[in-house]
């Protein structure tokens, strides 16, 4: 159960921290000072949410997203959210892209090699299948982890921080709901495709609970870290590095590889998301799907990433709201249908 468990929840962590999440980019967008609260409230939001769209997923023992969207907003709104999400898994994994890009950019290799590093991997992940993405999951997903936690951790003591002295800040506290919004739709996509996978309910509670807590912990360390060089992030196109600025050359390569990480498992479940949803209308090979899908999006990175997250994703947190609010009251409506 806990093998079992742990691996949906690194599926569930790899989707969630990406180019922007590992960057602080996003954290900061919707986060940075007064949000004690409010990352509380995201921990708690996201867990509830990851066990409705794991159960409804296990219950209807699904192989992509269609399914367990219907039941969560309906049918007459089905047909509006998934092309939703398709919209969004191919911004966001442009997005990703982007990101590699702009880590390779920092150790002065063009924007586009940068790029273009991320696709050869990135389409010969599905060349196993499932098993491929889940797999590079296991394996990387601790590494990143334990990586990002223990550079903040390092930072919080040099510069000798009190880790809760923003606990009490609320003013801030609504971001948590607009910031679990943003990051549902590719759950739903790529939870969606895994519920014929799930052996036993008890996963479920691993998985939610365990990828809830180790994202809130991470959420509120990285924040506390973001709040001492505000006056710089304006400076840095990946607040990470401005972070690192004051450490040996050796730390920051190894959180950049770190960062590169991040990137490409949440470009593996945004392309996952997408070629599951029509691998019933190409008869061909995963790998080959995804490789049709990043040729698509490679003319959009050109956009930049702090842009595309600066515009893309208070957007997207703002229009899921619905789904959040869906995810929530699924517990109660559901328990109420039964009962009647």
């Amino acid at each position: 159960m806990l093998k079992s468990g742990g691996k949906w929840m690194f599926l569930i962590i790899g989707t969630m921290i990406g180019a922007g999440y590992a960057s602080g980019r996003e954290l900061w967008q919707f986060f940075g000072h007064e949000s004690g609260l409010a990352i509380i409230l995201f921990t708690v939001l996201f867990t509830i949410c990851c066990y409705v769209i794991l159960s409804i997923s296990y219950e209807k023992k699904s192989s992509h997203y269609l399914p367990v969207l219907r039941v969560i907003v309906g049918k007459h709104l089905t047909g509006i959210y998934d092309w939703m999400i398709v919209f969004y898994l191919f911004t966001t994994t442009v997005v990703m892209l982007a990101g590699s890009g702009a880590t390779w950019q920092a150790f002065h290799y063009s924007y586009r090699f940068g790029v273009l590093a991320i696709v050869i991997p990135l389409i010969l992940i599905f060349i196993w299948d499932v098993k491929g993405i889940v797999s590079i999951n296991s394996i990387i997903l601790p590494l990143l982890i334990i990586g990002l936690f223990l550079v903040l951790l390092l930072f919080t003591l040099d510069q000798e921080l009190t880790l809760f002295s923003h606990l009490h800040e609320t003013s801030n506290w609504m971001a948590a709901f607009p910031f679990t919004a943003l990051n549902i739709l590719p759950l739903i996509a790529v939870l969606g495709a895994i519920g014929n996978q799930m052996e036993q309910k008890n996963e479920i509670w691993v998985a939610s609970i365990g990828s809830g807590v180790v994202l809130g912990s991470i959420s509120y360390l990285y924040n506390n870290s973001l709040i001492q060089i505000s006056e710089e992030i304006l400076l840095y196109e990946i607040p990470l590095f401005a972070i690192l600025k004051g450490y040996p050359f050796e730390m920051l390569l190894f959180m950049s590889a770190l960062l590169w990480i991040a990137i490409f498992t949440t470009a593996a479940s945004g392309v996952f998301g997408l070629i599951t949803r029509f691998r019933r209308l190409l008869d061909v090979p995963l790998w080959m799907l995804a490789m049709m899908a990043v040729a698509f999006m490679l003319p959009f990175t050109s956009f930049g990433f702090s842009t595309l997250i600066e515009y893309l994703y208070p957007l997207y947190g703002i229009l899921n709201l619905y789904v959040l609010s869906s995810l929530l009251l699924y517990p109660i409506v559901n328990r109420y249908k039964m009962d009647t």
